[in-house]
């Protein structure tokens, strides 16, 4: 399972209105998600806009790519894109910066 942690920013002045939108996500796209491969997904805002996702997923390529396929990802994509800054054209999941996994605290028993 790879574990995935990435970076956006969000324009400072529509927080508010990102948080509305994730506590109301369509539920064609969060079933795209489940169906794609996107498990344990979080995603963490603070209040200068830098956001933090979180996921879990057998293979982050592919459920990329699966997700691409969606209708209901394109519309979700072009919705969110204004709420982000720095994309250079990019649509949100195509412009996120995805960080190295340099420590995991393993639950294995040391030794």
């Amino acid at each position: 399972m790879e574990r995935v942690c990435f970076l956006l920013r969000v324009c400072p002045d529509r927080l508010e209105e990102y948080k509305e939108r994730h506590r109301a996500v369509w539920p064609e796209m969060l079933e795209a998600l489940r169906e794609t491969g996107w498990q344990n997904y979080s995603l963490f805002l603070g209040d200068d806009g830098l956001l933090v996702g979180y996921l879990e997923t057998p293979d982050f390529q592919r459920a990329l790519d699966k997700m691409a396929k969606r209708d209901v990802n394109t519309r979700w994509q072009r919705e969110m894109a204004p709420f982000f800054v720095a994309l250079e054209g990019h649509r949100p999941d195509e412009g996120l910066l995805r960080l190295e996994e340099v420590f995991h605290l393993s639950t294995k028993p040391l030794g």
